[in-house]
């Protein structure tokens, strides 16, 4: 079993996991991926309404999964990439996987016709 693995505090993970594991907070962070966005435009985008948005915001924060700026009154959002990317640690390793470097992935994408996602590969 990898070290990391089971040194993990799994009452914290659990928390994690569960943070992600709902609909309205994965529209959220899929918002997200193109970068950051303010708070009027994320709602827009995603059409929901305070104070439920709020709400999702807070739980990612908490969460660590998204950080926030904030410029005069607007408040703006962006994904924790580098939390993010512990968490695809975590599922790699639960999955016996290992990911893609962005290099790797662009290279795979191209060589596959570029339509198919390619997220791991095999050891």
């Amino acid at each position: 079993m990898n070290a990391d693995i089971a040194a993990l505090d799994l009452d914290a993970t659990a928390e994690l996991l569960r943070a992600l594991a709902h609909a309205v907070r994965l529209d959220l962070m899929r918002t997200l991926i193109g970068g950051e966005r303010s708070v009027g435009e994320i709602e827009t985008i995603t059409k929901v309404a305070q104070p439920g948005l709020s709400q999702q915001l807070a739980i990612l924060r908490k969460a660590d999964l998204v950080l926030t700026r904030r410029d005069a009154k607007l408040v703006f959002y962006r994904l924790n990439q580098a939390r993010i990317a512990d968490v695809s640690a975590l599922l790699d390793a639960f999955a016996g996987t290992v990911a893609l470097t962005p290099a790797e992935a662009s290279a795979a994408r191209q060589r596959g016709g570029g339509a198919t996602a390619v997220f791991a590969r095999m050891e």
